[in-house]
Parts: C-alpha cells; structure tokens; sequence
C-alpha cells in the first residue's frame, strides 16, 4: 500500500489532533551505530550490527556472534569523569538520553528543568551488575564489605534516575518495566504526564543489556527456533512534546506520535487469542488516530523467528492492515533486544524519514508482542530533516 504524503502542518493545523505527541529529537546506541544521524546512514547502507564477541566477558557465551558492542566504554562518549560505576544498562539509557537531547531543538535551562523528565523501558534493569552484587554478598568475608557505590545499580529505575542526575532534569522521572512492551508502554505513560500537564517535555524510550545472563537466558529459551535473530543490545530515546505546543512555536517535528494502545490476552496457544488481540489494539489506534488502514505505508515490527510469538504477530497485522503493508524489520539491522525492541522500531522508522522529504506525513504503525500475551501498537506521522534543524 502507498502512503498520501501531505504537507507538513503548520501551526494551527487541523491536523494536530489533542494528545497528540511530536518527537522532536532522538538518540540511539546499538551495535549498528551510535547517534541519530549515524544509524540513519547505516541503515540506508544495509549494514548489519552483527558483531564477534568472542572473549567480551570471562564468561563463555553460548555464541560467538550478537548484535552487541563487545568495545563499548561509556567514558568514550561522556568522559570519566562520574561514569566509573554505572552499569551497562545504565550507560545505554544515559548514552541515548544524551544523544537525544543533542538532536533536539529543545533548550533546557533553569527556567524548565522542572518540567522536563524521563520515562525509560526495561526489562529488569541490568541484571548482570544485580547478579554480581548478590554475588559478592555470598563470597566475600562479611556481606557489609560489598561495594556500596555499587548498590544503586541492583535497582531496576538506576538509568533512569541516573540519566536525570547527570543531565539536570528536574521533572517527572520513572521506569516503565514491560520487557518487550516496554518502549511502547513507556511512550504511552509519557503521552498520558505530558496530557495531565505533570511534564511539558518528556525523554522517553528503552534500553537493554547484552550479557552472559541475556545470551544464556535467550539460548535456553529459544535455541530450537533456527531462524531466531540473535541476541542484541541498545537504547534509543526520544524527546517528547505537546504537538500543538511545537507547532505554535514554529518549529517542525521529526514524527508526531498519533496513538497509542496496549493490551493483554493470553500467552501464544491460549485465550483470549493475542493475534485477535493485536488487531483489535492496531484498530483502536488507528481509530484514535483518525487514520484508515489504507493510509499505512508501513509497519514496524518485533519478529524475531521465534515461530510463535511471529504468528501472532503477522495474523494481528494482516487482520488490521492487510498481508501487503510493508513490514519493517528492526531486528534484521538490531538483533533481538527485548526490551528496547519497540523503541528501536520507532527509531528505524524515523531513520526512514529523516533523508526522504518524499516521504513526509507517511504514516506508520509500531507494533510488539510479548510471551505472556502483551500486545502493542503505534502509529506515527514522519517528516524528514535535511535542513538540519527544526525550524520552519
């Protein structure tokens, strides 16, 4: 199906629908490539972030081979100083807060930091640093000479709070835990702040870890399912705004999130049946959206080869928008990254966007499925930006 592509709206325009959310900046870190503009022509190129992680930890993995970045340092990108202790799962959310506010026209001071905040998706945080802290709680001489600096790392809202601390954001700040509806569950909650005028701006997305704990955990799982996507890692964060509000200051989205929907039916074989669940959810945003099925050009989605969780999937997708729309698959450039699954799908799409003015007003649908029979979908309106700014 193609897109309508329209003219970008203008302040006042009809189009900005109450609620409705503009993104106006973002960051990503995976293996594929660090930064907005970076992940952008990686994925224009059709590279993969498949990588060898031969010898990344003292542990044996179970592959040679993810979608990780075996010689990621948080100091190379934000200096030493304060980022000694920050887990790995900390250090993505950080990295793609920072990198997003970076891409955006949005300029916090003192006037605003109050009322600027960050949303994060996780799984568990990172449940290396809380395995190696109750570790050594067992093997050293005492349980009081474990390392307190280390502490604040075993609780799962650590990238968020750190995130905040080290960026100066004052306002509403919370870890949304939903696996791999987490970066969708995580845009709705900040949608639902910024409606309630508890935050006038919003850095909302999801990050998740790669290591031997994931490797080994996603093996154990899913090692029958050949055509599985390999374990991944990454975060990608978005800045969040009232659209009208943007729009009246004349300035120019990157996307406009139009709706938001979640649900929960029952896990793959059982009922309630999570594909008719899905479509149910895909048509309740669309309707929210005001926008027909035949006005989707795409859908990104979370296949991953694993059958049954892809099966609910596809038959939610081909009952709301047809088995012709074309599918975005993150996880072919990205890998299986759980948690940050659905932001990376929204940052793949926007990717999409950012160099393709032919493409601007195209809408897009975003859609996740998780085990225990958690449904999600999206749906976003793109414009590109090469001018390079925001401004109109």
């Amino acid at each position: 199906m193609n897109a309508t592509a329209i003219t970008p709206d203008t302040p006042g325009h009809r189009g900005v629908r109450e609620n409705t959310l503009a993104i106006t900046g973002w960051g990503v870190v995976t293996s594929l490539a660090i930064g907005a503009g970076e992940f952008t022509t990686a994925i224009g190129e059709g590279r993969s972030g498949l990588r060898d992680v031969t010898g990344m930890f003292d542990e044996e993995l179970p592959e040679h081979e993810a979608f990780a970045m075996p010689d990621f340092k948080v100091r190379d990108h934000l200096g030493r100083k304060g980022t000694s202790f920050f887990d790995r799962s900390t250090s993505l959310g950080l990295l793609g807060c920072t990198l997003a506010l970076d891409d955006t026209d949005l300029t916090v001071t003192d006037d605003n930091r109050d009322r600027v905040g960050i949303v994060l998706g996780t799984t568990a945080g990172s449940i290396k640093a809380t395995s190696d802290y109750s570790r050594e709680t067992l093997e050293g001489d005492r349980p009081f000479r474990v390392n307190p600096v280390l502490f604040p790392n075993t609780v799962m809202n650590c990238a968020a709070g750190q995130s905040a601390i080290w960026l100066g954001l004052k306002g509403v700040n919370a870890t949304v835990a939903g696996g791999r509806l987490a970066g969708l569950s995580a845009l709705r909650y900040a949608r639902n702040q910024i409606r309630r005028g508890y935050a006038d701006a919003l850095l909302v997305g999801s990050a998740e870890e790669f290591s031997p704990h994931t490797a080994w955990f996603s093996h154990r799982q899913h090692s029958a399912e050949e055509g599985r996507a390999k374990v991944g890692e990454g975060s990608a964060v978005f800045v969040v705004e009232n659209a009208e509000a943007v729009r009246a200051q004349g300035r120019t989205p990157d996307a406009e999130v139009l709706a938001v929907e979640v649900g929960t039916y029952g896990a793959p074989g059982r009922e309630p049946d999570a594909g008719a669940g899905l479509a149910d959810c895909v048509g309740r945003a669309l309707r929210r959206a005001a926008v027909e099925p035949s006005q989707v050009r795409a859908v990104a989605t979370g296949e991953s080869g694993i059958a049954r969780l892809d099966d609910i999937e596809r038959r939610g997708i081909e009952s709301a928008l047809g088995a012709e729309v074309w599918r975005v698959r993150a996880t072919e450039w990205v890998g299986e990254c759980q948690s940050a699954s659905g932001s990376l799908q929204i940052a793949a799409l926007l990717a999409g966007h950012r160099g393709h003015p032919e493409l601007d007003g195209a809408v897009s649908v975003v859609t996740s499925v998780s085990p225990d029979g958690g449904v999600g979908a999206a749906v976003l309106r793109g414009w590109h930006r090469a001018r390079g700014d925001h401004r109109g």
